[in-house]
């Protein structure tokens, strides 16, 4: 992922096979050369996310979003790395909101956290009730729970003081999102990498907006994270996600690299070639005009 290039590479974590230090949550991660390149490769990457959208700035405490999958394990893991390597100056709160679901195993991560010596919080707050008595049958529940999870998020990460609430979307999360509103919104949009929430209080940050799905699969399976399966999402089939999943998977297995070229495409917008007279003043466009008037 080439967005820009203005981090140092300067994460030794080569030396750690010497028998540095490590943080107890890499204490059995893989010495493979492969391995290193992985970690070195997300950890620059969380870092280039960091800088471009100035996620750093007046930022002293962060609660992350665990839900038990492979994405927020290894935004959990990248972050105390790069803290245990003192290039990340916040405290970190790891939270996972157990919405109810049947069957969800509540003591593996309060066991793993507690194992690896991560301050967290385990909430219960059951929306999973209420996600299938106003959800219609046959529809997807993944909009409102998604905004149920948010909230009660936001919640927490004020009563714990925390000034952002960091979560584990990645590459593919980005441009699915893209392509859904593209095809199915009828507008230009995606997930941003930093927003500022409704209330004004609170900023949402996705360090792993440049890291791949494939990376993180890859990461994870490494790591050997305790996964957690979504029963309620994940027991949907056709969702339109899926649909822009198959379909980014196949461009980019025909023509590999796209989906790289595809995320530098949003960072790269030029509103004059665009059809929306709200972002670019097209009646003021003259002919003759000065070089200033002139967008080619």
């Amino acid at each position: 992922m080439n967005i820009a290039t203005t981090v140092k590479d300067d994460i030794d974590i080569e030396a750690e096979d010497g028998g540095a230090a490590v943080h107890p949550m890499f204490s059995d991660a893989p010495r493979s050369v492969s391995f290193n390149k992985l970690r070195k490769r997300l950890l620059r990457q969380v870092r280039q996310a960091m800088e471009d959208f100035q996620m750093l700035k007046r930022q002293k405490r962060w609660l992350i979003g665990l839900s038990g999958g492979k994405d927020s394990y290894g935004l959990l893991a990248l972050l105390l790395d790069l803290k245990w390597r003192g290039l990340l100056p916040v405290e970190l709160v790891a939270c996972n909101l157990d919405q109810g679901q049947p069957n969800f195993p509540k003591h593996v991560l309060p066991e793993y956290l507690t194992k690896i010596g991560v301050a967290h919080r385990i909430e219960y707050r059951d929306t999973y009730s209420i996600v299938k008595e106003k959800v219609p049958e046959g529809a997807t529940y993944c909009s409102l729970c998604s905004r149920l999870r948010r909230g009660n998020l936001y919640r927490i990460a004020r009563e714990e003081g925390c000034d952002a609430l960091v979560l584990g979307h990645h590459r593919e999360d980005i441009l699915e999102t893209f392509f859904m509103n593209f095809f199915h919104g009828g507008r230009l949009a995606s997930m941003p990498a930093k927003l500022l929430n409704d209330e004004g209080d609170l900023m949402l940050l996705r360090p792993l907006a440049y890291a791949a799905e494939d990376d993180l699969a890859k990461f994870a399976t490494a790591m050997q994270f305790p996964i957690i399966p979504c029963d309620l999402c994940g027991s949907q089939d056709g969702l339109q996600r899926n649909a822009m999943k198959d379909m980014l998977a196949d461009i980019e297995r025909r023509m590999p690299g796209r989906k790289d070229t595809m995320l530098r495409a949003l960072a790269h917008v030029n509103p004059s070639h665009l059809l929306d007279p709200k972002l670019f003043d097209f009646a003021a466009l003259m002919a003759g005009g000065s070089s200033a008037e002139r967008t080619d």
